[in-house]
């Protein structure tokens, strides 16, 4: 039975905490720290704790480290209206392949404002 359980421990040591499921990480979180209402975590935060608990530094994937930028509606509408005056230029042109894409940059431009606009 020992044998057992160091065999799971090494398991679980070995594999990485962000790869772990929720029910791995509760167990992990109970028996490794002494964190309080681990069961009602999800998974973000029970990550989180856990990390913060082990001294671990919490890297960014590699979405995150890109990221975007903290942009203005301001910026955003500038950049719209670019993509509006390429949007007439490949329509003078007569690049349907340049006037599709365009059109769903400014789409998401858009988009972006309105979402900005709510928070």
């Amino acid at each position: 039975m020992d044998t057992e359980k160091k065999k799971e421990e090494k398991k679980k040591k070995g594999k990485d905490l962000d790869r772990m499921t929720v029910k791995e990480l509760k167990e992990v979180a109970a028996e490794t720290t002494d964190l309080v209402g681990v069961h009602a975590m999800k998974k973000s935060e029970l990550l989180a704790a856990i990390k913060d608990a082990m001294g671990i530094k919490e890297e960014k994937t590699p979405k995150e480290k890109i990221g975007k930028e903290a942009t203005t509606i301001k910026e955003i509408k500038t950049k719209i209206i670019e993509l509006k005056a390429k949007r007439k230029e490949a329509r003078k042109s007569r690049d349907k392949r340049m006037v599709h894409i365009l059109r769903r940059k400014i789409n998401r431009l858009k988009k972006e404002t309105r979402r900005i606009s709510k928070a």
